[in-house]
């Protein structure tokens, strides 16, 4: 376990063989329901990161015993929520690299209804607006430059803070949303 973090982070290929050898740990993935719908470790169970809380890991654990091991798609959400729960004294283990690693590693995985990962949607909405704004711009009225400016500001607030507004507006869409979904 790290002493700066407060959580343990394993491989995809630890993961693989404590699932084989191991019945106390139970995977968390924390990824929006559209996300999980597409691939997942089997056996992960979904509870999206913003809607975690340390009961729903808990309830999610079939003994007190079980460790929760979470994932995310590359391991930038897993890693924040092992954080939060470590803030609220739950012990987790992190899968560094995510399903994404657990794909290359070839553990065994559920595949669903394809969906654009979050990312993606980000990039794909973030584009059409700051191109939207530039053609705006250019042919409609000078101030619709300020639409690209904005998406252009809202990146590197994203990039810089870790924190994607247009990510978590998308979160909310209809199309990530599952009825499967542990919340």
């Amino acid at each position: 376990m790290s002493v700066e973090t407060g959580f343990e982070t394993i491989s995809a290929a630890v993961l693989g063989e404590r699932l084989k050898s191991h019945g106390n740990c139970v995977l968390i993935d924390v990824r929006m329901p559209g996300e999980f719908q597409s691939v997942h470790v089997q056996g992960a169970v979904n509870l999206p990161l913003d809607s975690l809380t340390a009961e729903k890991v808990q309830s999610a654990c079939k003994s007190a015993s079980q460790i929760p091991h979470v994932i995310c798609q590359g391991g930038n959400r897993s890693r924040k929520a092992c954080q939060k729960l470590s803030d609220l004294g739950v012990a987790t283990v992190n899968i560094d690299g995510g399903t994404a690693a657990c794909l290359a590693a070839g553990l065994p995985v559920v595949r669903g209804k394809g969906a654009i990962s979050m990312d993606r949607q980000v990039r794909i909405v973030a584009g059409s607006l700051a191109f939207l704004g530039a053609m705006l711009g250019w042919f409609v009225h000078p101030a619709f430059h300020g639409l690209s400016a904005f998406i252009g500001a809202g990146l590197v607030f994203a990039g810089v803070s870790d924190i994607c507004g247009m990510g978590m507006l998308l979160a909310k869409m209809p199309w990530n949303q599952t009825k499967n979904a542990l919340t």
